[in-house]
């Protein structure tokens, strides 16, 4: 199917061209989304005349995403979740949770403007895009720890994962002083 793009599509094209997708992906996506209109004659008419105001249209969102870009760029946002002691997460941090984390810091983000590839399932700082607009992308960095003093912890630096309470060492004389005590061993 030929397709009229109404804005640049990565991978695709830029606005006002002309390009043959799939029948499926025009109708599921490009069309639903409002991204592009059928190659008829009187929807090329119609773009020509309307080209102005769609190119106008087109600019001053790409205005509005670059000045949230400027402040978004580089924030750090905590996620708390449960984890085990190796750090592997009883769920997933996805992308309903970032944008609710990105809203709850004063940003407006969606959840279909969040880039993840893989749900994120481990503790630790992740780095990940968001696509503003076609023309404009950010990264942040999500922080999933599982208490708000680990968060502090993870963004110093230091490993979720690490027990510092006591060294191995530490645990075999605490072990075998209990089992002399107990009169089971001779130390």
């Amino acid at each position: 199917m030929d397709v009229i793009l109404l804005e640049r599509v990565a991978k695709l094209g830029q606005m006002g061209e002309t390009v043959r997708v799939r029948d499926g992906y025009a109708r599921n996506f490009l069309l639903a989304r409002g991204k592009a209109l059928r190659a008829t004659e009187n929807n090329k008419k119609h773009f020509e005349t309307q080209r102005a105001q769609i190119e106008a249209r087109n600019l001053e969102a790409k205005k509005e995403a670059e000045a949230v870009a400027e402040k978004l760029n580089g924030q750090s946002f905590n996620i708390i979740r449960q984890a085990g002691e190796s750090g592997q997460l009883y769920g997933s941090v996805s992308a309903r949770d970032i944008a609710e984390a990105a809203t709850a810091g004063g940003f407006s983000v969606s959840r279909d403007q969040i880039v993840l590839v893989h749900p994120i399932k481990t503790l630790g700082l992740h780095q990940t895009p968001v696509h503003l607009h076609p023309e404009v992308d950010v990264k942040i960095t999500i922080n999933v720890a599982r208490s708000e003093e680990e968060a502090e912890r993870q963004a110093r630096g230091e490993s979720a994962t690490i027990r510092e309470e006591t060294s191995m060492d530490d645990l075999g004389l605490e072990v075998g002083a209990a089992l002399a005590e107990a009169g089971d061993v001779e130390m």
